[in-house]
């Protein structure tokens, strides 16, 4: 699949004229959790030669195959492909957007060329914002608790799509710190052993494993973990102020030198 990606890739290059400077995996593939038949999420970043610069119109500035665009070679049903221009990025990353700070940390990289991802990375935890990641993982948590576990019988995967922004942002609220994009990674280090690790454990296996894990009995050492950690983030969040300084002349130069490099 890895060769099948970069074939697209390439081919996203050429159909649209423009240069991807990195293409990664973002969901349940890089958390740690996939099942036999989960999408691949391949998310990139690209930019367009200098002239498409020079206009006086807004253009689209994403690209999303198979869904709103194309590309003139076939791509595997299970293929999810989406990309941000560079400046839209850039934007992104001055407001420490939390997807775009997963996949520049994202353990499943299927290209990379120019310099440009190194030096966001590098750049990363200047412009990290505790509260700006919280708020975005407490809302998701939030959002996915309320549609998804709050009957008698719930489709127990989405656990998953509660827990992990909940174990993000208890880690950032522990350490101030980018948390760690694999869920195992977060679960070890913030769920103390007992009832509730164990039954996250299990349940991480029986995912893993390809169950299907429709709907069943909600499991409430979870629901009661999620319910009072929601309402300690919702309080956390009320006093969490840390200025960050602002980073866009920064980021002007980088986009400027990203276009000598990549087009000369």
């Amino acid at each position: 699949m890895k060769q099948h990606i970069q074939q697209v890739v390439k081919q996203i290059e050429i159909d649209y004229d423009v240069k991807v400077l990195y293409a990664c995996e973002s969901g349940s593939r890089a958390w740690g959790f996939p099942s036999k038949d989960s999408d691949y999420d391949v998310r990139f970043i690209y930019v367009h030669q200098k002239e498409w610069y020079l206009s006086i119109d807004h253009k689209r500035d994403v690209i999303e195959i198979p869904s709103r665009d194309k590309i003139s070679i076939p791509i595997h049903e299970l293929l999810d492909v989406s990309g941000w221009e560079l400046t839209k990025a850039l934007r992104l990353f001055r407001k420490s957007n939390p997807p775009l700070l997963e996949w520049l940390r994202s353990n499943i990289i299927y290209y990379q060329s120019f310099t440009t991802i190194d030096q966001m990375r590098h750049s990363a935890k200047n412009i990290f914002s505790p509260a700006s990641c919280i708020y975005h993982y407490l809302n998701m948590a939030k959002g996915n608790f309320r549609d998804y576990l709050q009957g008698n019988e719930v489709k127990i995967k989405k656990y998953f799509y509660v827990l992990r922004p909940i174990l993000a942002a208890k880690w950032i609220e522990k350490y101030n710190t980018i948390p760690p994009i694999k869920f195992e990674e977060l679960v070890k280090d913030i769920i103390n052993p007992g009832e509730l690790k164990d039954e996250i454990a299990t349940l991480l296996e029986r995912k893993i494993a390809g169950e299907e894990l429709t709907l069943e009995p909600k499991i409430d050492v979870i629901n009661q973990y999620l319910t009072k950690e929601i309402e300690h983030l919702e309080h956390f969040t009320k006093n969490i102020n840390i200025e960050i300084p602002d980073p866009t002349n920064m980021l002007d130069n980088l986009f400027r030198d990203t276009l000598e490099e990549v087009w000369g």
